[in-house]
């Protein structure tokens, strides 16, 4: 049976967002820190052309991987703005400390040290964030003045090296300055900020995608038969997205028998939520920057080697094999989501720790022995649901792929898997925190009539 909780927020519905003015203000921020990060995405960097970017990004970015990158950056990268870079070396920064943080002693020893522990590790992360940038950063103005050579369009008004340092400076001030408006966004706004500062790049392109698409329909440069599969496997995707983000698997909890006020001994019975993708949208995320740093640092520094033949015939190579669809791509990215899955999942949920839990609380599994053999239990099928989670993010991260590489609609990457399932995910998450935030504020309206009726009685 569901709990009242449960019941409560099965009623919840949004009539009541007027009164919720809490929650109002929160959509409000939220809502201007996204329209703050699309007019950044318009401001270019100092000593670059807008007009010859422009041009020059046609030719060099199309399809390849800095269409995948400018997609993440809501089209920052083809502006060549100051967050052309986006977040991802904020979440590269974030996977290197965690994994170390998992590997490492000291800074096990420091993450389990709470909350102060927590602000050490999220600076040791806008650290590492400096760090990548820089590097990121100072190839993309090397790379944007090397591709001069070989286009013929100058985008670098003034190259040097003193434009590859404003640039460099300019771009780390501004993936900064991201990193901050998420975490804003996520402490006094709606859903997790960086999350969705990644979903509105992503959806402000993808309109111009679909009108090519139709385009092309129209024209007869792209088959008609399929921009027809690809919308039925659009849609297909996101009824799979949606159940799997909300399957779990419930284990049964038993609790002693308690007298009630009756003198009627009751056993309570509860539920252990665990979602089938524990992870959500972390794995193809983290998966994918650690992908595109490779790729992107020999992209763009590829032409710098272009005299050394050995060096440049290497880079080229393997660009080629790592671009969206090849087949070392696609095992790459797959091993990758897997890994994230099974890893960040155990990042979240502590098998030990909740067994612990439980057993203060006088609660057990029903046959499960409390302690060791709980915590053994639980494992066991956590590790069973994401098998299957893994699998189910692998799919829909690769299928798009897969199906866009064989045809040849490389053009089209971007509405991939990766892309839709990261837009889905956090539309969702988004969505069930405005419900919470309007169950805690029908429990508040509850709690004050209780009051006032309390007063009145006395009275």
């Amino acid at each position: 049976m569901a709990s009242n909780a449960e019941k409560m927020a099965a009623g919840v519905s949004f009539s009541n967002f007027g009164k919720a003015t809490d929650l109002k203000n929160r959509i409000w921020f939220t809502l201007g820190a996204l329209i703050i990060f699309r007019l950044l995405s318009f401001v270019p960097l100092p000593g670059v052309d807008p007009v010859a970017q422009a041009l020059l990004y046609q030719q060099a970015g199309s399809g390849g991987v800095l269409d995948y990158l400018n997609t993440f950056s809501g089209g920052s990268l083809e502006r060549m703005s100051l967050i052309a870079l986006g977040v991802m070396p904020y979440i590269t920064a974030s996977i290197v400390i965690q994994l170390a943080a998992a590997l490492n002693p000291t800074l096990a020893a420091i993450k389990k040290e709470g909350e102060s522990g927590r602000k050490k590790l999220n600076q040791y992360t806008r650290y590492g964030t400096v760090f990548l940038t820089a590097i990121q950063g100072y190839f993309l103005a090397a790379g944007l003045e090397s591709l001069v050579a070989s286009s013929g369009i100058q985008a670098v008004v003034d190259p040097g090296l003193l434009f590859r340092v404003v640039a460099t400076i300019s771009l780390i001030g501004g993936t900064l300055f991201l990193m901050w408006l998420g975490e804003q966004i996520t402490a006094r706004g709606i859903g997790n900020g960086i999350s969705l500062i990644i979903m509105a790049g992503i959806v402000a392109q993808m309109p111009r995608l679909v009108g090519t698409m139709l385009d092309g329909t129209a024209k007869g440069s792209i088959s008609g038969l399929f921009a027809m599969g690809f919308l039925v496997m659009f849609i297909c995707l996101i009824l799979l997205i949606c159940f799997m983000e909300r399957a779990q698997r419930r284990v049964l909890i038993q609790y002693p028998k308690r007298a009630t006020q009756r003198g009627v001994m009751q056993a309570d019975r509860s539920h252990l939520p665990l979602k089938i993708n524990t992870a959500g949208v972390i794995p193809p995320i983290f998966a994918s920057s650690l992908l595109l740093l490779p790729i992107t640092l020999t992209q763009l520094g590829g032409q710098n080697v272009a005299g050394d033949n050995t060096t440049g015939d290497f880079v080229i190579t393997l660009n080629q094999y790592l671009q969206h669809g090849q087949p070392v791509y696609l095992l790459l990215y797959g091993l990758g989501i897997i890994f994230f899955c099974f890893f960040y999942t155990a990042v979240v949920f502590n098998p030990e720790e909740t067994s612990d839990n439980l057993k203060k609380a006088g609660g057990f599994v029903p046959g499960i022995r409390p302690g060791k053999n709980t915590e053994t239990y639980l494992d066991y099928v956590l590790t069973r649901i994401t098998v299957l989670g893994a699998a189910y993010l692998t799919l829909v991260c690769l299928l798009p792929d897969y199906v866009m590489g064989t045809t040849g609609q490389s053009q089209f990457f971007v509405l991939g898997g990766t892309s839709l399932l990261i837009v889905v995910n956090v539309t969702i998450d988004t969505v069930s925190q405005i419900q919470s935030h309007l169950l805690a504020h029908q429990y508040g309206d509850l709690m004050k009539k209780s009051k006032l009726r309390g007063k009145k009685s006395r009275n």
